[in-house]
């Protein structure tokens, strides 16, 4: 099986859909083990038209062939859907993707923190008053949300899923890391991370996908054979 071909995704989510143990696994409440319609070909092209960038091949194969959102890792997949002739994802984090700028590329290829060029916070020993250190506190982390949340960290990132508590995966679809899962860490100050395999290998989207079919599906089967 090649990673273009979706074929078994299907009947493996209407199995664990019928999976009583399935129910429990984080996300399945969101998604329910469904996908959403798979996007026609015309479709597909008026979107990168848009983008005016081509999807890489793993994620633009499974748009096609599969389905346009829904099942998928944590809460789901978020879908590209048209609204007044634009297209955009939808879901808890999806306007976080930039659709103006997926063609820059995202320079990255190790794993960075926005955070890293700020200094500490302030610390009150070092204040005569409460209230100097309450307002250097206070310009501190503005300094640090412009830093950290700065827009331009994202560029050429779509934002695929949300994992709660503002945590998100993404898929890099310009640059050097083009069709690789990074992970977006900055709400727990974490910054950007690249999703690796067991054994280290980058993770691209069809084993990112996959990787969660294999785990919801021992996940379901144990769970089914305690309850």
């Amino acid at each position: 099986m090649t990673h273009t071909d979706w074929s078994d995704v299907p009947g493996r989510l209407a199995r664990l859909a019928a999976e009583p143990g399935a129910e429990g696994i984080f996300g399945a409440r969101a998604h329910r083990w469904s996908l959403e319609p798979a996007l026609r070909a015309g479709e597909l092209a008026e979107l990168e038209g848009q983008l005016r960038v081509e999807l890489p091949e793993e994620y633009r194969s499974f748009l096609l062939a599969a389905g346009r959102g829904g099942a998928g890792p944590a809460y789901g997949l978020f879908p590209p859907r048209r609204t007044d002739g634009r297209w955009a994802w939808a879901g808890d984090g999806a306007e976080l993707t930039d659709r103006d700028s997926l063609a820059r590329p995202f320079p990255h290829t190790e794993a960075f923190n926005p955070a890293d060029a700020l200094p500490e916070p302030p610390d009150e020993e070092d204040f005569d008053t409460v209230e100097a250190f309450n307002d250097a506190e206070d310009a501190y982390w503005e300094r640090y949300d412009e830093v950290v949340y700065a827009p331009g960290h994202a560029i050429g990132l779509l934002y695929l899923c949300h994992l709660g508590c503002a945590l998100r995966e993404a898929l890099v679809v310009s640059g050097p890391a083009r069709g690789r899962m990074w992970a977006d860490d900055t709400a727990e100050g974490g910054g950007f991370r690249p999703l690796r395999d067991d054994d280290g290998t980058p993770l691209g989207f069809a084993r990112w996908y996959r990787r969660w079919l294999e785990a919801s599906e021992m996940s379901a089967r144990a769970a089914t054979v305690r309850g």
